[in-house]
């Protein structure tokens, strides 16, 4: 693309959205510094070690992210198809001992030359929603049918989250098939089929909470009553909420958190939330979750206003990913939802997740700048 080119491109993006995400990547930034010094500290002798890391990635994921943002999205049908396979082979490869790396008693990530690790599920929620958008674009009435409209495209998910679930890794398993499902019921399947799996996941989740299920039993018990063994299973819940309480309305002020010492485990991951309810208190968590809700809002007009149904699809589960990440875990967090791994998107330390989080944004930009041009040449 030439100069004039990406010029026009950066100009025909939605500017609403591209300001709300870069917001809410300069307050992730400045949050995972606070959050993460004692322990990048402690681990690492150096404070700044999370954090420089994470702005590297914050660089090239911003570079990636206005390029994308000034090509015809149009490109990303011809490598839907090669995306979802070397998603797969990579959930595949991830359980292979020697390949897959283990922390916490998950193998999730895979090693690069020893450099930095990528996590093969952040990889194949995009997929699956380039995937979906590229094939269900092409399908009409065809959708309301059992063989083409939901077969294909539910096989697809129960391999996709299976195998991330065996890793194990719940929440992105919930995420994959959610977002999945959402795409197939904007796609235009049938409602039956659309209430069949409400309650099916209804009575899945009863059964879990009942205890019928045994999955998990230990955490959904913590998450009944996380002070029941504080310093045991409940640990990371209790000490999650002490630290959201300590808060209080206005917080006891950015840098100041002491449960970021070495006292709430995962505090510059799954956990920075909390960090961000103790310094910023309920007033500026309130605001921050207000931007995020602005930005999800914002993401769906963009696919109200998209060029043709191709667009229309990728921004609805890019920003209904965006929505239910961001959802589950202020839900963990705050003990809403049980204990699981799953990170707050623009904040949680996490470079491959950052760098793959500005590209969907990326795209949804696009989008935007597709959608204006088509006006424009209206005139």
């Amino acid at each position: 693309m030439d100069t004039k080119g990406f010029i026009r491109g950066l100009r025909n993006m939605d500017a609403v959205f591209l300001l709300m995400v870069l917001l809410l990547l300069g307050i992730g930034l400045v949050m995972l510094l606070s959050a993460s010094f004692p322990s990048a500290y402690y681990e690492m002798g150096d404070p700044t070690y999370y954090f420089k890391r994470q702005v590297c990635f914050a660089a090239m994921g911003l570079v990636a992210m206005l390029r994308i943002g000034c090509w015809d999205y149009a490109w990303l049908r011809r490598i839907a198809k090669p995306a979802m396979a070397g998603a797969l082979l990579l959930l595949v490869l991830v359980l292979v001992p020697g390949i897959g790396v283990v922390r916490n008693n998950a193998r999730r990530w895979i090693s690069v030359a020893g450099l930095f690790t990528i996590q093969p599920s952040e990889l194949v929620k995009l997929a699956i929603i380039v995937q979906f958008s590229a094939s269900i674009a092409k399908k009409k009435e065809q959708m309301q049918t059992w063989r083409d409209g939901v077969r294909p495209y539910l096989c697809l998910l129960i391999l996709a989250a299976g195998l991330v679930l065996v890793e194990p890794h719940l929440s992105g398993a919930v995420l994959v098939f959610g977002v999945g499902a959402i795409l197939m019921a904007v796609g235009g399947i049938r409602l039956r089929w659309i209430v069949g799996a409400g309650v099916l996941a209804a009575l899945g989740v009863c059964l879990l909470l009942s205890g019928v299920i045994p999955y998990g039993r230990s955490r959904i018990d913590m998450w009944k009553d996380p002070f029941a063994d504080a310093q045991g299973a409940g640990y990371q819940l209790s000490q999650s909420l002490i630290t959201i309480g300590s808060g209080g309305l206005t917080g006891v002020g950015l840098g100041r958190s002491r449960q970021k010492f070495l006292f709430l485990p995962e505090e510059h991951n799954d956990f920075i939330f909390a960090i961000v309810c103790e310094e910023l208190g309920l007033i500026g968590a309130g605001l921050i979750l207000l931007l995020f809700m602005a930005l999800i809002l914002r993401g769906y007009w963009i696919a109200l206003h998209a060029r043709d149904r191709f667009g229309t699809l990728l921004a609805v589960g890019i920003t209904s990913l965006l929505a239910l990440q961001t959802f589950l875990n202020v839900g963990v967090v705050t003990g809403l939802l049980p204990t699981t791994g799953i990170s707050l998107p623009f904040f949680s330390y996490g470079g491959t997740a950052l760098f793959l989080q500005l590209i969907e944004m990326g795209i949804i930009l696009s989008v935007s700048a597709q959608k204006k041009e088509k006006n424009l040449a209206r005139i």
